[in-house]
C-alpha cells in the first residue's frame, strides 16, 4: 500500500488508497486482539466523562473505538473525524445499526481549515490510537485535531513501537515510536505531556514478534481469505492472546505498545 499523505501524491489519490485500506481490511481489523488491548489501555487512561462532555476520536477509522467509547459512557458525546471516506460510511452504518448517537466528520487533518464554531474548543477527552504513526508530520496532525480540544483536555495516544513488520509498512507505517519521539510529538503540538510509557510486555511483544515472522504471508493471507482471520486455528491463537494480553506490564522498559497522556492547558488550544 501507498503511503498515506505522501508530499509526492495529491489527496484524492491519498485518501483512495485509505479507502481501499479500510475496504481490504476493516474486517479482519474488527475484533483483533491488539485492538483491543490498546481499547483497554484508553480506557484506563481517559478518566470518566459523562454529562456535558464530549470525547473526540482523533483518527476514528471506522469506528470501532468510538462505538466503544459511547457504550462505556452514554451520558457524553462522542465525535469522530477520520480521514477516509470509506471509514467514515463504515462508522456511520455501525452507529446507526447499534443506534448510537455519534458524529463522524471527513476531515484530512494535515490541511488547514475552518473549524465549525459549534465544535471548535469543545472536546473534553480526546483519543488518538493507532494514527501518527501513519503520517509525514504527526505534530501538525495533533496542532489542527487541538483546535476540536478545549483548555484542560485530557488527550490518550497510542502509537506502536518496536520494529516495523512487512505487514506494518504495507499497510502505511512510517515511523514506529519510543517515549522520547512521542514526547517530543506530543509538546510540539502545544500538549503537556503527563504520562508517557512503554507498555504490553511480555505477551504484546510476542504478538508482534509473530506478526514479523510472517512477514509478507500475513498481507497476502488477508487478502485472499479475509473473512478467515477470527476462524478456526487462527482464532483459536488470537483468543489466548487477547487472554494473555490481560497480564501484560502496564509499563516497562521492554513494551512495544507505547501510550502516553496529554494535556490542553492555558485558556485555548495549543498553538
Amino acid at each position: 500500500m501507498t503511503t498515506r499523505h505522501s508530499a509526492s501524491r495529491d489527496a484524492t489519490a491519498d485518501r483512495d488508497e485509505w479507502d481501499r485500506h479500510w475496504a481490504l481490511y476493516g474486517e479482519p481489523a474488527e475484533g483483533n486482539p491488539a485492538n483491543t488491548y490498546r481499547h483497554r489501555l484508553v480506557m484506563r487512561l481517559l478518566g470518566q466523562p459523562g454529562a456535558g462532555d464530549t470525547v473526540l476520536d482523533i483518527g476514528s477509522g471506522q469506528g470501532e473505538l468510538a462505538l466503544l467509547l459511547q457504550r462505556r459512557f452514554p451520558d457524553a458525546t462522542v465525535r469522530g473525524i477520520e480521514y477516509s471516506a470509506h471509514g467514515v460510511e463504515r462508522s456511520r452504518a455501525a452507529a446507526s445499526a447499534g443506534g448510537l448517537p455519534l458524529e463522524f466528520t471527513q476531515r484530512d487533518l494535515l490541511v488547514a481549515a475552518p473549524v465549525d464554531p459549534a465544535v471548535r474548543g469543545r472536546a473534553t477527552h480526546a483519543v488518538c490510537s493507532e494514527v501518527l504513526e501513519h503520517v509525514d508530520d504527526p505534530t501538525l496532525l495533533l496542532r489542527h485535531a487541538a483546535e476540536y480540544l478545549a483548555p484542560g483536555c485530557r488527550l490518550v495516544v497510542t502509537v506502536p513501537g518496536g520494529p516495523r513488520s512487512a505487514f506494518d509498512r504495507h499497510i502505511g507505517h512510517r515511523r514506529h515510536f519510543d517515549p522520547k519521539s512521542l514526547r517530543a510529538v506530543l509538546e510540539g503540538a502545544g500538549f503537556t505531556v503527563e504520562y508517557v510509557a512503554r507498555a504490553g510486555f511480555p505477551f504484546f511483544n510476542l504478538y508482534r514478534l509473530a506478526v514479523i515472522a510472517r512477514g509478507r504471508r500475513l498481507i497476502s493471507d488477508l487478502q485472499r481469505h479475509p473473512d478467515r482471520a477470527a476462524g478456526g486455528t487462527q482464532g483459536a491463537v488470537l483468543a489466548l492472546f487477547d487472554r494473555a494480553f490481560r497480564l501484560n506490564l502496564p509499563s516497562s522498559p521492554l513494551g512495544w505498545q507505547m501510550v502516553a497522556v496529554g494535556r490542553v492547558t492555558g485558556p485555548g488550544s495549543p498553538p
